[in-house]
């Protein structure tokens, strides 16, 4: 039966092969055994009974939470032609009429049904007799009393199994801890060898955690790269949430509110247009999400603390689904936490000794120096392999090198004292970059030395700047949010002390791979105006059938289009996610588009590269094979994330190979180096001046204003750039 399932997941879903522990488990299902999967949002869940589902013979019943995700599935099954629907209350009498006649005739292979429908006596009469495969229990952590979303009605669910003796029982989740698990296989009577625990690791996902110092400001920088973007910013209350609402429409951003304050026709309204593309940004408390399965989530901003780390990696679990870097920032205050306490102290015995663990757990992962993947990991019973992950801002700090700072810190405090210390950092950097605002004008500070001599530093830079001098006490910042300079600031502006720190590494990092995959070639290199257009089309054909524009495919899939140009039904059936049915569908559509560009600039299909895709096996040395990797297209970052080991450490084994005489592409080098275009130009101009065989020489002509660990990674870079000449 495996082999169907693996023709299944081919033909219809358009896949190659199973992720981790998907195969396992859709075989348990088969053998009609049961099983408990524990699997993060975003691995593959839903595969494991809806493969089944096909190639059982009776009906596959899934328990759903939530209406919205009840929805979203049963569209998206539709687009591969696979007949689903759900009965719940968001149908008329006449819908719901319908579909049981559906049910009754046998047209249904899935059946989507919320726990309180499922345990009606007219629901159970309903399926009375009715040949049942697989009984599926999804978000199963909702069974336990352990669990950050309890629910009673689900620990109803074991009376209705009992119903479907021969079927297989199917309990789903992406967050149990151990004592929930053991909770679930205790109610559900499952035992050990029925389990399958995959990694909590979402390796494309980077964490990062922000003291909250201006939360507005700070999430309008954050936003200000991201502006094309779909993100979910996470509020504590209804009223923040309409507070931050208005001041991102009043900036221009497509973005709508979410809360249970709200009519349910606006809230459906709002994640609708979220969902299908039409806003990009939804502010929200943690009312929303349970059943949002849109996988280009760029981004998951809890502006203020989550109230829990079950309830934070369910809610970053919607960021990054497609597998291409998404971040994940929260804004830290300890007030958050007198929030939460205040409401942990209403509650009383069990439920209160919950609620506390969770609280401190939350604050472990919060607070800690470490990298941020170990206690999260651990809260979920796994231990982290690695010291550190380089997709959290602790392991990036560890990684990168401290700078002096000290020529930028004076033009800052001099700025700050020129300005008579009446003034917020904003404002500050207005004047350092030349800005000619209404404000800088009537105060006359475009005539002030230090007006525009900020320009090679970007805003974020000066900010994150201001921030570091208040830490090392150079500067105290007022309530009224001015500026006041310390006596140790004039020892700075005196050039009787040094200003040495790191500014903020990770958003560098993600400001500049935010916007594109840079894992492999395909994220690379794709045609990005071709990929454009299919989007275009994608957001057509999406709107004339009422779905998601992911329900139609998904952007890895218009990515492999844009990079391959496949020109006929026979190539296109080869790129990731396309199936039968979906080609018989759109097919014609996207070839169209394709093979019309494609004749505009004269490409030819990659005939050679429609293979069957997975990473690339190479021989050798652990150096040589980490090289050819390189060289044939994956990124500095994506070889030290699979590695486990430091982006350095990567370019360490670049450069023996190189030195072993071999060619290196030069491409995708400098940008390991956390320099800005400027800056790396003025090196390379230094190397061609002094060479590169001593690097003390290049420091000193850059007045030691770039540090070794980045003047050896521009060095190979020029080495490799004048090899390929």
């Amino acid at each position: 039966m495996i082999q169907q399932a693996k023709d299944k997941l081919h033909n219809v879903f358009g896949y190659d092969s199973f992720r981790p522990l998907q195969e396992e488990a859709i075989s348990q299902v088969l053998d009609k055994k049961d099983a408990l999967v524990i699997m993060p949002t975003g691995g593959g869940k839903s595969l494991i009974y809806q493969i089944p589902a096909l190639v059982f013979d009776g009906l596959t019943i899934v328990v759903s939470p939530l209406i919205s995700l009840m929805k979203d599935q049963v569209e998206q099954l539709r687009q591969f032609d696979i007949p689903a629907l759900y009965l719940n209350s968001s149908l008329s009498e006449d819908e719901y009429r319908y579909n049981v006649k559906r049910l009754r005739n046998g047209e249904v292979k899935m059946l989507y049904v919320a726990p309180e429908t499922l345990l009606m006596p007219k629901t159970r009469k309903l399926l009375d007799g009715m040949k049942v495969d697989c009984f599926t229990i999804d978000e199963a952590h909702c069974i336990s009393e352990w669990g950050h979303d309890f629910r009673p009605e689900y620990r109803q669910l074991t009376e209705v199994r009992k119903d479907f003796p021969e079927a297989a029982c199917l309990a789903l989740t992406a967050t149990a801890t151990p004592r929930v698990r053991e909770d679930i296989k205790k109610v559900l009577d499952f035992d050990d060898s029925q389990t399958y625990l995959a990694s909590f690791d979402r390796k494309n996902l980077l964490l990062k955690v922000a003291d909250k110092d201006d939360p507005l400001e700070q999430v309008l920088d954050f936003l200000y790269t991201r502006k094309k973007q779909s993100g979910i910013i996470y509020c504590f209350s209804r009223k923040q949430v309409d507070e931050l609402y208005v001041e991102l429409k009043k900036e221009g951003y497509a973005a709508k509110p979410y809360h249970a304050g709200l009519s349910e026709g606006v809230r459906n309204r709002n994640q609708e247009l979220f969902i299908r593309d039409d806003i990009n940004i939804i502010v929200a408390t943690i009312a929303f999400g349970m059943g949002i399965n849109k996988p280009d989530v760029r981004y998951v901003v809890h502006y203020d603390m989550p109230k829990n780390i079950e309830s934070y990696y369910q809610q970053i679990g919607r960021a990054g689904r497609d597998g291409i870097r998404a971040d994940c920032l929260v804004l830290f205050s300890p007030s958050d936490t007198q929030k939460i306490r205040y409401f942990i102290n209403k509650k009383e015995g069990r439920e209160k000794e919950v609620a506390e663990q969770h609280l401190k757990s939350l604050l472990g992962f919060l607070e800690t120096d470490e990298c941020r993947r170990i206690p999260l990991m651990a809260y979920f019973g796994e231990e982290y392999q690695n010291d550190e992950c380089g997709m959290c801002d602790n392991c990036l700090t560890v990684d990168a090198e401290v700078e002096d700072l000290t020529e930028e810190a004076q033009k800052f405090l001099s700025c700050v004292a020129r300005t008579d210390q009446q003034h917020s950092e904003y404002y500050v950097t207005d004047v350092l970059q030349g800005s000619d605002t209404d404000e800088i004008i009537e105060n006359g500070h475009q005539n002030l030395s230090t007006f525009g001599i900020g320009e090679d530093w970007n805003r974020e830079q000066w900010i994150l700047l201001s921030r570091l001098l208040v830490n090392q006490n150079y500067l105290e910042k007022h309530e009224s949010g001015q500026l006041i300079l310390t006596d140790e600031a004039q020892l700075v502006l005196n050039s009787k002390e040094k200003v040495y720190g790191l500014l903020d590494r990770s958003s560098a990092v993600v400001d500049r791979e935010a916007a594109a995959r840079t894992t492999t070639e395909v994220e690379e290199k794709h045609d990005e105006e071709l990929f454009n257009l299919l989007r275009d089309k994608r957001k057509t054909i999406a709107d004339k059938n009422a779905v998601a524009p992911y329900a139609i495919f998904p952007d890895t899939t218009l990515m492999e289009m844009a990079y391959y140009f496949p020109k006929s039904n026979e190539s296109l059936m080869k790129i990731y996610g396309v199936g039968s049915a979906k080609l018989k569908h759109f097919g014609k559509a996207f070839l169209k588009v394709i093979t019309e560009y494609c004749d505009e600039h004269n490409i030819e299909e990659k005939q050679k590269s429609l293979q069957k895709k997975g990473e690339p096996k190479y021989s050798g040395e652990l150096h040589e094979q980490i090289a050819k990797a390189f060289n044939d297209g994956q990124s500095i970052e994506h070889l030290a994330e699979q590695k486990g080991v430091k982006p350095v450490t990567i370019l360490k084994y670049l450069k023996k190979y190189f030195d072993e005489g071999n060619d290196l592409r030069a491409e995708g080098i400098a940008e390991a180096a956390d320099l800005s275009r400027r800056k790396q130009d003025q090196v390379m101009k230094a190397f061609d001046q002094k060479g590169t065989r001593m690097l003390r020489a290049v420091y000193d002509a850059m007045d030691k204003s770039v540090g070794y660990n980045e003047l050896r990674v521009m060095q190979l870079y020029y080495q490799a750039k004048n090899t390929e000449k």
